[in-house]
């Protein structure tokens, strides 16, 4: 009888140890996550706002075409995409999932950021 009940617990033992791994792992996984969020939405914060100042810049006081202007080092960053509203005098630059930023251009102020929301 001894026996069996050892081989019964010898039997559960690695279950148990996998599901508290596997639960471990995803704790640290979500901590790294949540801690390298927020670092990366602070970049994509700063990276979005300087290509919409200096695509704004670009297009709007140099009057150069908007896809001259994509292709400018300044602007051409990781991840980051401009999109214009002509109507508006406005140029986005946007992360996926992470920051937006709109500059406009006016010719009084020339191009200035909106104001950035938490």
């Amino acid at each position: 009888m001894a026996t069996a009940k050892r081989a019964q617990m010898q039997q559960r033992q690695p279950v148990r140890w996998g599901r508290n791994l596997t639960i471990l792992a995803l704790l640290v996984a979500a901590v790294l996550t949540a801690w390298f969020w927020t670092r990366m939405r602070v970049t994509a914060e700063a990276r979005a706002s300087y290509a919409a100042q200096t695509g704004c810049l670009c297009r709007y006081t140099a009057a150069r075409a908007l896809a001259s202007c994509q292709g400018d080092a300044s602007v051409k960053q990781s991840w980051v995409g401009l999109h214009e509203d002509a109507s508006a005098h406005s140029l986005t630059a946007s992360v996926p999932l992470l920051a937006t930023q709109t500059a406009r251009w006016s010719p009084e102020g020339g191009c200035v950021l909106d104001p950035w929301t938490e």
